[in-house]
């Protein structure tokens, strides 16, 4: 049996069709979308396959007919018309000046102009996008075809700079109003990106645009179902079994468990992240493949602007509206997150429309905390898997003063500029990161409510009941645990129980002492 050819990286569909590459077939949500309207917006995680999306689009609005054969389309269409397409890609450029976007625009529209012509008096992107348009049905006898890849990639990259995310917002918004105005020579546009910028949006003209990134309907036209895994990957499923010495379906569970769960709507089915898959596939080897290829940095920018919660991570409650629309000015980093594939739909509450999130899966919990820690203390990426390995060796060996002793050097090395907003928030965000982190190898426990914290570990020898003060003392903490009967659970426990009060004090920006019981 020939080795299977994974397509990692390929965002091309004709060269993935003629080089003989898997292809999980979406054609028959191809189908489905230009035949029942016309302006569609989807939004999805990087890496999801939204680029494969467009160029599976563009080949078959091109009528290229032999790439579909054996594919779902190839019964659903009968025509097999070409039309002419304006494929936009605004992710090949670094967007830190006002006129990096307007480079990125310009180059576009002078190749488009090479095949349809241009007239003097359309000076204007906007304008001269319009002129392509008119141009090119007129000359082909055929409407267009827009695709914008990742249309939002301007906006992102100047998210803290208002001034810059203004001048791009207007420039895009009148750029996309030209499929509006030219609507009568337009077959199909679609826009993909990562999230979507709400209140003044570079979509506010284009009214009869159609979100779709949260129907049911197409939960799974990026990423692969659950349906789809054992449909078209049952070997590679096997060989990543025998490479690891483990049966089919412990390979299937890990995989689960490593790489699906994301929901796109409420109660809807759980989808894999694809470029995770096939990398698993093709290197036979469970690792973070997602978060390998970079963590935008805006993200912790965020959540550290607004001195957020990051305990709030694990279980957040939202609506729909703050869930569909990022504004530049929000104080909520939660949007952001949730659109850019970090966390996921749990629940939902029909009676009062509340959406409860949370991580999709390991890879994205593990990856996402790991890629915080080094932003809320000293610690380098390279020394954050040291760091968490010593922390469990202490607790799996019942060395309470080792492990707080880490855990103060750790906070003893974080700059006053981190913490001096917000101090007891910050503490806590120290402990979320670590107390997670160790919670993949141990069982760990973390609360807050009421302005305390208590941690509980659990190991095979050893269960740690933990109270944390601030500006109190280690024996009320240690109290607190006595009152509160937070120990009660393990009373008939064989292992032996630590009760560790903790005093943080806001003078030394660190711990202060603690008392073992």
């Amino acid at each position: 049996m020939s080795e299977k050819k994974y397509p990692i990286g390929i965002q091309n569909f004709e060269s993935l069709r003629k080089d003989g590459y898997v292809y999980v077939d979406k054609t028959a949500f191809v189908y489905q979308l230009v035949n029942t309207g016309r302006y569609y917006f989807l939004s999805r995680p990087r890496r999801f396959g939204k680029s494969l999306l467009l160029s599976t689009l563009e080949a078959y609005l091109q009528g290229k007919r032999e790439l579909f054969e054996g594919l779902a389309i190839e019964k659903l269409e009968m025509k097999w018309t070409k039309h002419p397409i304006l494929h936009l890609d605004l992710n090949t450029e670094k967007y830190d000046t006002p006129e990096a976007l307007e480079n990125v625009l310009n180059d576009a529209l002078a190749s488009w102009e090479s095949l349809y012509g241009s007239r003097e008096s359309e000076r204007s992107l906007a304008l001269r996008f319009q002129g392509i348009i008119q141009r090119a049905c007129e000359q082909t006898g055929e409407r267009v075809v827009i695709l914008v890849d990742e249309y939002d990639k301007p906006m992102l990259q100047a998210i803290g700079r208002p001034d810059l995310q203004e001048a791009y917002r207007n420039t895009l918004k009148a750029f996309y109003g030209a499929l509006k105005s030219r609507d009568g020579y337009i077959k199909f546009a679609m826009l993909t990106g990562v999230t979507k910028f709400g209140k003044v949006s570079v979509f506010s003209d284009l009214n009869n645009l159609q979100d779709i990134s949260m129907w049911d309907r197409y939960v799974d036209i990026c990423g692969i179902s659950e349906e789809e895994l054992l449909r078209d990957f049952s070997d590679g499923i096997q060989c990543v079994a025998e490479a690891n010495k483990m049966t089919y379906d412990e390979t299937l569970a890990k995989l689960r468990e490593n790489y699906n769960g994301y929901h796109f709507c409420e109660d809807s089915i759980g989808v894999y992240n694809p470029f995770s898959l096939l990398n698993t596939f093709a290197q036979r080897r469970f690792r973070s493949y997602w978060f390998e290829t970079g963590t935008p940095t805006y993200l912790v920018e965020l959540l550290k602007l607004h001195h957020y919660n990051l305990d709030h991570l694990s279980q957040v409650q939202t609506t729909a509206d703050i869930l569909n629309s990022i504004d530049s000015t929000s104080t909520n980093p939660v949007p952001v997150i949730y659109q850019s594939g970090y966390l996921t739909i749990k629940e939902y509450d029909e009676r009062f429309g509340i959406y409860t999130l949370g991580f999709p899966n390991r890879e994205v919990e593990e990856g996402f905390v790991n890629f915080l820690l080094p932003f809320y203390t000293n610690l380098t990426a390279p020394e954050t898997g040291f760091a968490i390995q010593k922390f469990v060796r202490e607790i799996e060996t019942g060395n309470v003063d080792a492990f707080l002793g880490r855990l103060q050097s750790l906070l003893a090395d974080t700059s006053y500029e981190q913490i001096k907003r917000d101090q007891e928030v910050h503490y806590q965000n120290v402990l979320f990161i670590v107390t997670k982190l160790m919670g993949f190898y141990v069982k760990a426990e973390y609360h807050t409510s009421n302005g305390r914290i208590d941690l509980v570990l659990q190991t095979d020898k050893y269960v740690y009941v933990m109270e944390f003060k601030l500006d109190g003392t280690a024996e009320e903490a240690l109290q607190q645990i006595h009152d509160k009967q937070y120990a009660r659970p393990f009373d008939v426990d064989s292992r032996r129980i630590f009760k560790i009060g903790v005093n943080f004090s806001s003078e030394t920006r660190n711990i202060e002492r603690w008392v073992v019981e």
